[in-house]
C-alpha cells in the first residue's frame, strides 16, 4: 500500500480515503517485510483506529511461541477462574517445550519420532520431523542458542486413522486419511471493551495418513466436511 497517516482522531488515511478496516492477507511470513517501509507501514497501521483483522495482538497469539507459554503451569489462570474449564483446556494440549529446555532437546535427539519441531509459521510447509529434526538440533547445539527462540517443541500427535475416498481429476481412489478439526470464531474489541466473543462455524481439513504436511493452501490437504454417528 502507498505510505498513509491518521489524524488527530486516529483514523487511518490513505490520500483522501478513510479506511475503516485492514485485513491482513497478506504480513504472515518475513518474506512479506523485506524492508524497513513494510514495517513502518504495518506500525502506522496498527497504531490508528481503523478495525485491524487480525490486529498484532491476535495474530501473536496465534504463535506457536504464544502456545508453548500458555502451556506452563499457572498461565491459563490468568485469563480462567473456574478450576474445572482450566483442567479440559490443559487436557486438550499436547507437550510444548521451548528448545531452552535442554532435557527435552536431548530426548527429542534421541527419540525424534515422537516430537516435531515447529517455527513461529502457519499454513503447512514448515515443520520439521524425524531426522531432519535431529539434525535441525543438533545443528543449533553447534551454533549456539541465538536460533532457539525462532523455534518450539511440540509432543507428535498421532491422530486416528480412518479409510477415505478421494476424488482428484475426476478419479476417486481410497486412501488412509486424517482429519484435522478447527474452530472459527468472531473477536472484535475496542481497547479493553470486548464487543464480541463467539464461536461462529468450523473447518475440517483432510490428508492422506501417510503426509506430515498439512494445510490447504500448501497443497497438502483438502476441505472435508464433519458426519456424526
Amino acid at each position: 500500500m502507498s505510505m498513509g497517516c491518521f489524524d488527530q482522531m486516529g483514523t487511518l488515511l490513505v490520500g483522501d480515503l478513510a479506511i475503516g478496516v485492514v485485513y491482513f492477507r497478506a504480513g504472515y511470513t518475513p518474506t512479506d517485510y523485506p524492508s524497513e517501509s513494510e514495517w513502518r507501514a504495518r506500525y502506522l497501521m496498527e497504531q490508528s483506529s481503523a478495525v485491524k483483522c487480525p490486529s498484532i495482538s491476535y495474530h501473536l497469539a496465534g504463535t506457536k511461541k504464544i502456545q508453548q507459554e500458555l502451556a506452563k503451569p499457572n498461565a491459563l489462570e490468568r485469563f480462567l477462574e473456574n478450576k474445572d474449564d482450566i483442567a479440559k483446556l490443559r487436557k486438550c494440549f499436547a507437550g510444548l517445550w521451548s528448545l531452552d529446555d535442554s532435557s527435552i532437546v536431548k530426548d527429542a535427539i534421541e527419540r525424534p519420532e515422537f516430537y516435531v519441531m515447529k517455527p513461529q509459521r502457519e499454513g503447512g510447509g514448515n515443520n520439521i520431523y524425524g531426522d531432519d529434526m535431529r539434525k535441525a538440533l543438533l545443528r543449533l547445539q553447534e551454533d549456539g542458542t541465538e536460533e532457539n527462540a525462532a523455534y518450539i517443541l511440540m509432543q507428535r500427535i498421532f491422530p486416528t486413522i480412518a479409510p477415505t475416498f478421494l476424488m482428484h481429476d475426476g478419479i476417486c481412489h481410497k486412501d488412509h486419511a486424517i482429519s484435522e478439526l478447527g474452530i472459527y470464531s468472531a473477536y472484535l474489541r475496542n481497547k479493553e471493551n470486548v464487543i464480541m466473543n463467539e464461536q461462529c462455524g468450523y473447518l475440517m481439513r483432510t490428508k492422506v495418513s501417510s503426509s506430515n504436511e498439512g494445510g490447504v493452501a500448501a497443497g497438502f490437504a483438502v476441505l472435508d466436511s464433519v458426519y456424526l454417528t
